[in-house]
């Protein structure tokens, strides 16, 4: 490119020229708060931003999942517990229905009481934690069972899907957080008959063997409740151990989160006194230049022919 500018103004311009660029990109990291805005701020740190962006996004969403697992882990240990109970309290209206003085009215009243707890432990089975029935397995959006006490067990089982989902724990491997209805409230042998701690079976057992002014069954049932009562303790120390493992991967989760902030703000973060400086130091020189500039003498060829 031909320019009619002589070398000391050339130069004076590339200098000039520089110095904005720093003014720029000093204002540039105070409004921003950061040192790198975009890819040429400095190419040698923007694999490692990408990186460590990616860790923090990655490592959000193990939050939010856990948050989730977490959640449903607590309804669920909560509604073992609620269901354990409600065993006790059949445990108890089955040894007012075994006395050898009850009599077989009474024990009508008591299968209705039963009843009445064989309805709520279904309503247990159904229960959801943010919308999702947490123990129908990979089928969340609906429910296992509903009653029906024309059955064995007293109950309709809606779907055998089993729980497969893990949630990722951040400090290495994975884990299923839950069990489903079947596993819990409505366990089969092998060959899917109904096993003998079937809470579901337990109940409607007992409610039919009260109907049926059936000492020797009443007694057979609390065998199996007792055997139920059991299984779901068991089911709940399950639970117990998911709600540790996921505290655990919560706090790992956090301590990462701050970790990979740090980095970050090490790479990207302006040092606001660093870049203040430069910005006044910049702006002052740009001035200074500009003055100089102006008051350098502008002699012409005509000048000194005028003379």
């Amino acid at each position: 490119m031909i320019t009619n500018l002589d070398a000391a103004s050339q130069l004076f311009l590339s200098d000039l020229e520089r110095t904005q660029r720093r003014v720029s990109d000093a204002q540039r990291q105070i409004s921003s708060g950061k040192k790198v805005n975009v890819a040429s701020d400095n190419p040698d740190v923007v694999t490692d931003l990408l990186r460590l962006h990616a860790a923090m996004e990655r490592n959000s969403q193990i939050q939010s999942n856990l948050a989730t697992a977490q959640a449903a882990a607590t309804v669920a240990d909560n509604t073992l517990s609620a269901s354990i109970k409600l065993l006790d309290n059949a445990l108890t209206l089955a040894a007012e229905g075994a006395t050898a003085t009850q009599t077989a009215d009474g024990r009508t009243s008591i299968a209705g009481n039963i009843e009445s707890l064989q309805e709520q432990l279904v309503a247990f089975s159904r229960t959801q934690s943010g919308g999702q029935y947490i123990f129908s397995g990979d089928q969340d959006s609906d429910p296992a069972y509903q009653i029906n006490l024309d059955n064995p067990n007293g109950v309709d089982r809606l779907l055998t899907v089993p729980a497969t989902r893990l949630v990722e724990n951040p400090a290495g491997g994975s884990f299923v957080p839950a069990k489903t209805a079947q596993d819990i409230f409505d366990h089969r042998n092998l060959d899917d008959s109904l096993a003998p701690d079937n809470a579901f079976a337990a109940l409607n057992t007992l409610r039919i063997a009260l109907l049926n002014n059936d000492q020797a069954g009443i007694n057979a049932a609390i065998g199996s409740i007792k055997q139920a009562s059991e299984r779901l303790n068991s089911c709940q120390s399950f639970y117990g151990a998911v709600e540790n493992r996921i505290q655990d991967a919560t706090s790992f989760t956090n301590q990462y989160e701050v970790q990979l902030k740090q980095e970050l703000s090490q790479k990207e973060d302006a040092d606001m006194v660093a870049a203040s400086l430069e910005l006044n130091q910049s702006s002052l020189q740009v001035q200074a230049a500009l003055q100089m500039r102006g008051s350098v003498p502008r002699t012409t060829l005509f000048d000194y022919l005028n003379r």
